[in-house]
């Protein structure tokens, strides 16, 4: 019986009919109406119409009607169970796509419960996993084969997360069991720097640089050498390198760029407890504290815009040895969003960079309009609310000849 179904219906020129055929079954749909082949052959057509006992047609496409096939296979006994039955004897069992859906979609749900899990505990993560659920992007990276293996190691880094100050593939190596699983490009990578910034409260960007910074704000370091932090005024120490270095270039008013390596392999000795260490956004501000203050500059960090990992680092270091931070940013919304990022990796105090400072400022300096969405500033919330209200920002360079001032009276304490 098959042998004359084949002949029928399973040859090459009924190939397409049975294809759509079982394009409907897979999709759940009965086998009535009609199904229309466009672009038939004349050995199509003669086929459809022979298999259907009909005249011969003419044209360009070809109407089959589903009940009258299955009429014809079941009344002719050319298989008398009928056009569905037929399609699985010529081309194999046919998997509904509702049911394969909801197989994946339950094999899915199992695999991301210890995620699911892990999230409920962490609620600083919870805004990062509905737009992973929505976006669909853990299921895009893995696919379904390997969501198990993925969500399970993703599991593992963010419990690990954030960390003491940790090399990445040390770190990777550690965690995982492979110092290259995190390298840029693999997917778990994509995922973890998505929590990442939610936990180290870092901004939205792209870039090496946005990386680095990104892994930094959880404790992990990376390309020693490119991440730089610029400084002045330090006191150094004459027991390491960088100590000695700085110390020199602090006696001869020269502001230092130090590397990520140089602050891991010999990091300074501060004795600085109780020393006022000012930090800013923006490099003009230690050049010109250089230029006009020279050996007489205090103490100053600069973060550089976005502070990355060397910012970081040495800020942590001078904290551990008593230093007493300030912070002091341009007032504008990205400036804002820096000083909340660095408000949440370390402590520091509002230098000149209070409500009431910037109103004085917009008094007595014009400014170029606010553009972008506000921010609340998390030191001082009528900051924002005032800044909103004026409608004007206030770059450092602006208010320079106070904050020069401020650095002369520490640099001569």
């Amino acid at each position: 019986m098959v042998d004359r179904l084949t002949r029928v219906l399973g040859g090459p020129p009924t190939e397409r009919l049975r294809e759509r055929v079982r394009e409907r079954m897979s999709r759940g749909l009965p086998l009535t109406g009609t199904i229309s082949l466009t672009n038939v052959t004349a050995t199509e057509r003669a086929a459809i119409d022979q298999l259907l006992g009909r005249r011969a047609s003419t044209g360009a496409s070809v109407s089959v009607s589903l009940h009258r096939l299955d009429e014809v296979l079941r009344t002719s006994g050319i298989w008398p169970d009928g056009l569905g039955s037929a399609i699985v004897a010529l081309t194999g069992p046919v998997a509904i796509r509702a049911e394969e859906r909801a197989l994946r979609d339950a094999a899915w749900e199992r695999a991301m419960e210890p995620l699911a899990e892990l999230v409920s505990d962490r609620p600083e993560l919870s805004g990062w996993y509905a737009r992973l659920e929505s976006a669909g992007l853990l299921r895009r990276l893995s696919g379904d084969t390997t969501a198990g293996d993925l969500v399970r190691q993703l599991c593992s880094v963010l419990r690990a997360l954030p960390t003491a100050m940790e090399q990445l593939p040390r770190f990777s190596a550690r965690v995982l069991g492979n110092a290259h699983a995190l390298d840029d490009g693999n997917p778990l990578t994509t995922l973890v720097l998505g929590a990442a910034r939610e936990i180290g409260g870092a901004p939205e960007g792209a870039g090496a640089a946005w990386r680095r910074m990104v892994w930094a704000s959880v404790g992990l370091l990376r390309d020693e050498l490119s991440s730089t932090v610029l400084t002045a005024g330090l006191p150094g120490d004459g027991s390491t390198a960088t100590g000695c270095a700085l110390a020199a270039w602090r006696e001869s008013g020269q502001p230092v760029v130090l590397t990520l390596r140089q602050l891991l392999s010999d990091p300074p000795r501060f004795e600085v407890s109780g020393t006022v260490v000012s930090v800013c956004e923006n490099r003009s501000v230690v050049a010109a504290a250089a230029d006009r203050l020279g050996a007489a500059c205090g103490p100053i960090v600069c973060s550089s815009g976005q502070p990355g990992a060397a910012v970081l680092v040495l800020l942590d270091t001078l904290a551990v040895g008593g230093a007493e931070l300030r912070y002091h940013g341009d007032f504008d919304w990205p400036g804002i969003r820096i000083a909340n990022f660095l408000n949440r990796q370390c402590s520091w105090q509002p230098w000149r960079f209070r409500a009431g400072d910037y109103l004085r400022a917009v008094r007595t300096h014009e400014g170029l309009p606010l553009s972008g969405a506000a921010v609340v500033p998390s030191w001082d919330a009528q900051l924002g609310a005032q800044m909103a209200q004026v409608g004007i920002q206030v770059e450092e360079e602006v208010v320079l000849d106070d904050l020069l001032w401020d650095l002369r009276v520490e640099g001569t304490r």
